[in-house]
């Protein structure tokens, strides 16, 4: 699985340990994480909003199967990601909260809390937070018991996402084109997604923005 870590600039200063923490999370197992920034030392600014086009663009185009994200609450990243088309964000402030995510809703993108209550000694909710998150394979259900179900039901609501939602193909058109562009300026993503998407169309949308 090809994991990747991108925030918005307001925590550009934690980009470095959100990176490490995902890093050791993931050391024994066959992930790539790939890290987009934003980073600390560059002089940009990036909402939420325009992180989750970056994300949707991400999975959309096949170039990852998986993105750790956040935001100064978390919440704004989550809501805007869940927006978008391709994206199943899940909020985890805790490793309790990253655990069942990861069994039970099986989704492909995760939004922390990089400002919000993150004080002195912080990284280690955010360190056992990703170590939950990544402690076992995706969509295995839980409780053990009622696991099938579980599973089902997440089966269910993705289905349910991919109905309701248009592709990014179709919709980026209909976006303010000044968002579109400033999201795709980011080359960091944009460089990533044309040499390693999948979707050619959306590459070739990408192309002549």
């Amino acid at each position: 699985m090809t994991i990747g870590v991108i925030q918005a600039s307001s925590q550009s200063d934690k980009n470095k340990i959100l990176e490490k923490s995902v890093k050791m999370a993931v050391a024994n197992q066959d992930h790539q994480v790939i890290n987009f920034g934003v980073f600390g030392n560059e002089n940009l600014s990036f909402s939420y909003v325009q992180i989750a086009l970056c994300i949707s663009m991400l999975i959309e185009s096949k170039a990852v199967d998986f993105v750790v994200t956040g935001c100064s609450s978390g919440q704004g990243m989550m809501l805007a990601c869940n927006s978008l088309p391709g994206i199943l964000c899940g909020y985890i402030e805790n490793p309790t909260d990253a655990y069942l995510f990861g069994r039970i809703n099986h989704g492909n993108v995760a939004s922390y809390p990089l400002g919000l209550n993150y004080g002195w000694a912080g990284e280690i909710n955010l360190q056992n937070t990703m170590n939950a998150l990544f402690e076992e394979p995706f969509g295995i259900g839980y409780p053990a018991e009622d696991a099938q179900r579980k599973k089902e039901d997440t089966l269910l609501l993705k289905r349910i996402n991919a109905i309701s939602k248009k592709s990014l193909i179709e919709i980026l058109p209909d976006l303010d084109q000044t968002f579109v562009k400033s999201s795709l300026a980011y080359e960091p993503v944009r460089s990533y997604i044309m040499q390693n998407g999948k979707d050619e169309k959306l590459k070739q949308y990408i192309k002549t923005m």
